[in-house]
């Protein structure tokens, strides 16, 4: 699909994110919510961006400060090419009032495609085909609707004996008959533009808030003669509704599981999907393995053939291949290839882990570099260090590295050895190749291949009986 779809005509794509959102109670705009790693309004705004519109609209209203500084400062991030046009809804006075204010906007275009923004699952194939159909029918309106096994709280769709489009009833209004049926209205509409300007212009206020219907303009245009269809959705999940945070975990479910299956799809392994969570930029590679209870978030990319899990938790980071992280956390950082980690280790942001280095049980490391081959096995506390090649570091050793007042860095050379219970109190220096002897608490540099004792002389004495 391109900007000027498969009949030659313009597109423009108009968003609705204005609405309050109080069911979700919160102080956060419905539409920033997050679901799989990013707000839920990056999907709506991702998904018309890949159609190619000539232009996309997003109408904001309620915190829109909030949505125009996320959607302008991400845009980037959110791998938007197409500039998004803000359209301010005054009053939150219903859908059709939300277009109205799109009116200036959407004059540009021949076709229409307006959805919410609070309907993320929405996906590509299913909306190229609704415009696919559109076009085909050479509808003015054609609408997106799915089957609902609970089709409570949906508008229902009408139609003739012979399948026509009818009317949409609301829930409010269904009669018992109407109620029952369980094709249902998404939300999400194809208009040719000019019928659409005339059909608003006639909506009038209804109900006890006086609210405009963009529901209505659907029988405003067939009374002008013109013709409404509809695209049925291969499945009712697409076009879930956030409306509560209840709503948002059904999503987030059924995002991830769509994320599984693409990376299962691409050759990795996930044992047990059921409790393995990958936000939806995740990167796993070929035959990595994934166990229960990993958590995979943001911008993280996992190479080939590494073994992560159980119970892992790893954020913003890159993991090389054949890399091992069992029962630990990591934050942005960097696991080189052929690292182990864990189990029960932290990796805390700003590290830089291997290659072939090891950070093992119950141990910490904040803005470090480990060189290749280097040791942290255990009981250990590494930050804002420097750590060389094929150093060892024994249990219980700390980088004393803040004074109270500034961090300082600790520099520790290739091959150096580091006894248990070490005290390096930073700044410091231990040369290559050099010792420290285990209990030792360190406060100036060592050369290199040099001995470091520094504790105090044993002394014996027999207790009176």
């Amino acid at each position: 699909m391109n900007a000027q779809g498969k009949s030659g005509h313009s597109l423009g794509v108009l968003i609705l994110a204005a609405g309050q959102g109080t069911r979700m109670v919160s102080a956060l705009p419905k539409v920033l919510h997050p679901i799989g790693g990013r707000p839920m309004i990056s999907y709506l705004l991702r998904l018309a961006n890949a159609l190619k519109p000539s232009g996309i609209g997003l109408v904001v209203g309620h915190h829109e400060e909030l949505v125009r500084k996320e959607v302008s400062e991400s845009a980037k991030a959110w791998g938007l090419t197409r500039p998004v046009t803000f359209i301010r809804q005054k009053e939150q006075t219903g859908s059709g009032a939300a277009v109205l204010e799109a009116l200036p906007f959407l004059r540009k275009f021949q076709t229409a495609l307006v959805t919410c923004g609070d309907s993320p699952l929405l996906t590509f194939d299913t909306v190229y085909s609704l415009l696919n159909g559109h076009a085909k029918d050479k509808a003015q309106v054609t609408l997106l609707t799915a089957r609902m096994p609970n089709p409570k709280g949906y508008g229902r769709i009408v139609r003739s004996p012979l399948g026509e489009v009818l009317r949409i009833v609301e829930e409010s209004q269904a009669t018992a008959k109407e109620a029952g049926i369980s094709e249902v209205n998404s939300g999400t509409y194809c208009f040719e533009t000019a019928l659409l300007v005339e059909a608003l212009k006639q909506l009038k206020p209804q109900g006890p808030k006086r609210e405009q219907y963009l529901t209505d303009c659907l029988e405003i245009i067939q009374r002008k003669g013109g013709r409404a269809a509809a695209y049925l959705a291969p499945g009712h999940e697409e076009i879930l509704g956030i409306n509560t945070r209840l709503h948002l975990a059904q999503a987030e479910r059924v995002l991830n599981r769509r994320t599984l299956e693409r990376l299962m799809l691409s050759g990795a392994t996930a044992t047990d999907p059921a409790h393995t969570y990958v936000d939806a930029d995740v990167e796993v590679g070929q035959d990595s393995l994934l166990l229960p209870g990993t958590i995979l978030r943001g911008s993280t990319k996992i190479g080939r053939q590494c073994r992560i899990g159980p119970n892992a938790y790893i954020e913003n980071s890159s993991v090389g291949n054949e890399c091992s992280i069992s029962f630990s956390q990591v934050a942005d950082s960097r696991i080189l290839e052929k690292c182990s980690v864990g189990p029960f280790s932290n990796i805390r942001p700003g590290s830089v882990i291997g290659p072939r280095a090891k950070v093992g049980n119950f141990s910490e490391v904040k803005a470090s570099k480990i060189g290749f081959g280097s040791k942290v096995p255990h009981l250990s506390y590494v930050g804002d260090a420097e750590v060389a090649e094929d150093v060892n570091i024994g249990a219980g050793t700390i980088t004393c590295n803040y004074d109270g007042v500034e961090k300082h860095k600790t520099i520790i050379e290739a091959k150096a050895f580091i006894g248990s219970n070490v005290n390096l109190v930073a700044p410091v220096k231990v040369g290559k190749g050099a010792t420290i002897g285990a209990g030792s608490t360190i406060t100036e540099d060592v050369p290199e291949g040099a001995l470091a004792l520094a504790r105090a002389q044993q002394v014996n004495k027999l207790r009176k009986s």
